[in-house]
């Protein structure tokens, strides 16, 4: 009977040898399913590049490799960057982008502050309902939002857009930065108000040094936002001076059948540098950010 149970029981040497092997065959999975995704997602990008380099009639000859360059040239970038309305976008873009997030974390801080901390009746409820204000498609309220901003007389104005895009933001950069006010300890609270200190120097010296990841979090999300917005620009701008990048190159580089697929790439690799900077020097906190708001408050 024991010698039927010994030899029922593996060795730990077999066993750790077993979980081992597993492991290596889980990380061996894990990287091929990485790469694959890697290879698939850098394509789009790879091909923008090799056809912001080649001449338009290079692009026009069918009979070429689409994944290579024959002769490499920075004419498409030297013609946007001096030629058309490109710079402009850029700055139009900028100034936008710069001014939602300003007034995105403004009403962001002070509303999560509000409904994390200084609980009142409703609270509850109401942070989750500013949550689902952000889950309804920008497709169902631009036509609402076009009535609007006709009556404020703000149509073909880029100042439209300084009051439109923060309805995109403030929603959830607002949940964002309840969880992290949330997990931050009351004991904090209590001391600051023992010593006299008002809610406003209790958000301003307390609350905003802890929660800076959280609010960079916020702040990269809401950059992301407005920089690639579409539908609204789409809809509220019609001059060229007064548009954003990711419409200005559409409207000012396709007439009618006419692509011009050179500059458009070159633009839209242009367009994507700013964010691409921004994620790569702060993408930690951007994760630490969601996950803080996801699973607290």
């Amino acid at each position: 009977m024991s010698s039927t149970t010994a030899n029922a029981i593996p060795a730990p040497e077999a066993r750790q040898g077993s979980l081992k092997r597993e492991r290596r065959w889980a990380l061996i999975g894990a990287y091929i399913a990485l790469a694959f995704f890697v290879v698939f997602f850098m394509v789009p990008p790879f091909h923008m590049l090799v056809t912001s380099l080649k001449s338009s009639a290079e692009i026009a000859d069918l009979s070429g490799n689409p994944w290579m360059v024959s002769k490499p040239t920075l004419q498409n970038y030297w013609e946007l960057l001096t030629q058309g309305n490109y710079l402009i976008h850029f700055r139009n873009s900028v100034m936008v982008t710069v001014i939602t997030v300003i007034v995105s974390m403004i009403i962001s801080v002070m509303a999560a502050f509000a409904l994390a901390r200084m609980k009142f009746w409703g609270s509850g409820t109401l942070a989750t309902g500013v949550f689902l204000t952000y889950l309804v498609p920008e497709t169902l309220l631009f036509i609402p939002m076009f009535q609007i901003i006709g009556g404020l007389g703000l149509y073909n104005n880029l100042w439209a857009m300084v009051l439109i895009f923060p309805t995109l933001t403030v929603p959830f950069c607002t949940w964002i930065m309840i969880g992290y006010f949330a997990s931050i300890p009351k004991e904090l609270d209590e001391a600051a108000l023992i010593d006299g200190a008002s809610h406003l120097q209790m958000l301003w010296k307390i609350f905003i040094p802890v929660a800076l990841p959280g609010i960079l979090a916020a702040m990269i999300f809401a950059f992301t936002v407005s920089w690639a917005a579409f539908i609204y620009p789409i809809a509220f701008l019609v001059s060229s001076d007064q548009m954003v990048l990711t419409v200005g190159i559409v409207s000012d580089l396709i007439r009618a059948d006419t692509f011009q697929w050179g500059k458009i790439m070159a633009g839209a690799l242009m367009a994507a540098l700013p964010p691409l900077l921004v994620y790569a020097f702060l993408m930690d906190y951007y994760i630490a950010g969601l996950t803080a708001g996801a699973t607290k408050g």
